[in-house]
């Protein structure tokens, strides 16, 4: 696909990178299904994978067919309070399609290579597994020649982002990351509002999420070694990991506090709480990134809590600027006419712009302005943006030929190796210099092992 940086509509200075026109990847054309119907494979039958499945099951265009997932069934007292596993979501869609067609049966696996091995007429996978699986399903399911809907972030390393991200424009196959608030109409407003003047030149921005480690007392990676549940393949569980015994400090949930697994707040919510920065001033690839870590116990565990910092440079006409990123209870400073009576919200977004400040709750959220003498004066620009028909929406429309969705690949990458950069600079504890092109951080060779990622173990080599 092509992309240029920007374009002009009236005042506002839109990037091309949310409007352009896409095509296929040569020698692949995309059609719809003959049926009209996008059958639907999850991978991954969690909290997330069941969320994305209950929303998927709310168009009459898909069909999900098949469910896969290590796991049986088991309580996810996390967010969900309910049962969830292959079984459990076996179960709700057999129910949901059987109103309509009383001998339908979705087919259940432990593998997903099985899965789409002997299930030929899925046409697109839902990956919601662990962050350490994200780039083997996804890769594994395009090469196929499957549409890749992937929760975020989009992957564990760098190295598998831009894997990710190449091997989708090769295939031609449709793609979009799981962070929800992209399609948001506030999402739009606040581009809107930024390009349009309502704060003047943004020369810095922050974003900030309550969001902490699970493990609050863990000071070392578990050493006793209790037998896997029945309910679970441990080995599959792990896929590309070393072998390690189980542990139910794992599973569910809280591996993200392990950076072999997971990515700690930083992965888990930058990809939601960034992405407004990252679409209205067209960030991609900072030239600087530091971090510090609030209260880390252990090289193998993710931090309590955490501020980083990218710097930058001159995009086109924009000036350099500088974003912040805050989690674990830390949060920026309160601006410059902020009202004294208002505490700063426990999660959100601030652009600090050289005539007021915009803030946003987070998650695609309506801006706000301040000082009030700003937000009374600023008149909001007409509507440029087209506005979204739904997350899941997009992603279906572009499965059948229509345009792409909102984070596609591409655009996932840049916001995922944003999350991932933090994670570098978090876990070597040195100023970041980044060499984007050849993935490199300048003079710090350590690093490189971050930035590749572990090595997959035999078997499980892309």
């Amino acid at each position: 696909m092509t992309v240029s940086s920007r374009t002009t509509k009236a005042t506002l200075r839109v990037p091309r990178a949310r409007l352009y026109a896409w095509r296929p990847a040569a020698g692949r054309v995309l059609t719809p299904p003959p049926s009209g119907v996008v059958n639907v494979g999850i991978v991954g039958c969690g909290g997330m994978g069941c969320g994305v499945a209950r929303e998927l099951m709310k168009l009459p265009d898909v069909r999900i067919i098949a469910v896969a997932d290590p796991a049986t069934e088991y309580q996810d007292d996390f967010f969900y309070k309910a049962r969830v596993g292959r079984l459990p979501l076996k179960g709700q869609v057999e129910k949901h399609y059987r109103e309509a067609d009383p001998g339908f049966r979705c087919a259940d696996y432990e593998d997903f290579r099985v899965m789409l091995e002997r299930e030929k007429a899925i046409d697109a996978i839902v990956c919601a597994t662990p962050d350490h699986l994200h780039a083997y399903v996804s890769v594994v399911a395009m090469r196929m020649g499957k549409h890749v809907y992937c929760e975020k972030p989009m992957a564990h390393n760098l190295r598998e982002a831009r894997l990710m991200t190449r091997v989708a424009a090769e295939m031609g196959v449709a793609t979009q990351m799981g962070n929800l608030g992209h399609a948001r109409d506030g999402m739009r407003t606040t581009c809107e509002w930024l390009w349009g003047g309502a704060i003047g030149t943004v020369r810095e921005a922050h974003a900030w999420v309550g969001a902490a480690r699970w493990h609050k007392g863990m000071t070392a990676v578990p050493s006793d070694t209790p037998a896997a549940p029945a309910w679970l393949n441990w080995d599959l569980w792990l896929g590309p990991r070393p072998a390690r015994p189980y542990h139910p400090a794992y599973v569910p949930v809280r591996w993200r506090d392990f950076w072999t697994f997971g990515l700690g707040a930083i992965g888990d919510f930058v990809c939601h709480d960034l992405d407004n920065a990252c679409w209205a001033l067209d960030l991609a690839d900072p030239v600087c990134v530091e971090a510090f870590p609030g209260g880390q116990t252990a090289p193998e565990l993710t931090p309590h809590a955490e501020i980083c910092h990218f710097q930058f440079d001159r995009r086109g006409r924009r000036p350099p600027v500088r974003v912040s990123w805050y989690d674990g209870g830390l949060r920026p400073p309160t601006p410059d006419g902020w009202p004294a009576e208002e505490p700063l919200p426990g999660r959100g977004v601030l652009f600090i712009g050289d005539k007021g400040t915009a803030m946003c709750p987070g998650l695609g959220a309506a801006p706000r302005l301040f000082p009030q003498e700003r937000a009374d004066a600023f008149t909001p620009p007409e509507p440029v943006l087209p506005r979204s028909p739904g997350h899941h929406r997009e992603w279906i429309d572009a499965c059948k030929g229509g345009p792409p969705a909102g984070t596609e690949f591409s655009y996932a990458c840049r916001l995922t190796e944003m999350a991932l950069l933090g994670v570098v600079a978090l876990r070597t504890r040195k100023k970041i210099l980044w060499d984007a092109e050849n993935l490199k951080a300048i003079g710090v060779p350590e690093a490189d092992a971050i930035i590749q990622g572990e090595p997959y173990r035999q078997g499980w080599e892309l």
